[in-house]
């Protein structure tokens, strides 16, 4: 088995099976720094944080894998637009043989404060578009998914409108501090298991 550690290769193996972290979002410049894309940001952080790059095109999805503690991670970004997420991860968690309670999807919640994120261990899509391509494809909603909160469009801003919108300078900093609070609890998820990880993270930012 050939894996990316920062811009050296090594063979590792291990029996554990891999956990799949998977960040939703559009391709395409335009979408970049937008609040639909914040799954997206996070998975691009957590490579920073894991040392790899995302350089390998595999079932419609920009993928990465790590070993760390005989324990596998694959993180992947689907370059399919948003509804049809569910292309990519049904392919690659057929691929890689990993089980529910391995998956974690990452995606932007209107319904969560900005700062807030949820992590929860089922349920349905509320809504959104590429949770529910996932469930579709898999046949199930009993995986685990990290809810990221963007906020509401204050005013009668269209909520179609607010989400393709880039976040505002003037929140830099709480989206900064919520994609760290969103990469540790990852790795609390992946190393300690999903209870710790929501009683550890589910919440809201620290502002003071």
């Amino acid at each position: 088995m050939r894996l990316l550690f920062g811009h050296r290769e090594k063979s590792v193996e291990t029996s554990e099976p891999p956990f799949l972290i998977v960040g939703l979002g559009n391709p395409g410049v335009e979408y970049r720094s937008s609040r639909h894309n914040v799954g997206f940001m996070v998975i691009d952080r957590l490579a920073n944080e894991l040392g790899v790059k995302l350089g390998k095109y595999q079932f419609k999805a920009l993928v990465a894998s790590q070993i760390q503690n005989d324990q596998k991670w694959i993180i992947a970004k689907p370059q399919t637009f948003m509804n049809l997420s569910g292309t990519a991860v049904g392919s690659l968690v057929k691929f890689y043989k990993v089980p529910m309670d391995h998956l974690m999807i990452i995606h932007d919640d209107i319904d969560l404060p900005i700062g807030t994120i949820r992590i929860r261990p089922k349920g349905g899509s509320a809504g959104q578009k590429g949770v529910n391509s996932i469930i579709e494809r898999l046949g199930t909603q009993d995986f685990p998914r990290l809810r990221v909160g963007i906020g509401r469009p204050s005013g009668q801003r269209a909520a179609a409108n607010y989400v393709l919108a880039d976040f505002q300078r003037s929140e830099k900093v709480l989206v900064d501090e919520l994609l760290v609070k969103c990469t540790e609890a990852i790795k609390a998820f992946v190393q300690s298991g999903l209870d710790t990880a929501m009683n550890r993270y589910n919440g809201e930012i620290d502002k003071e």
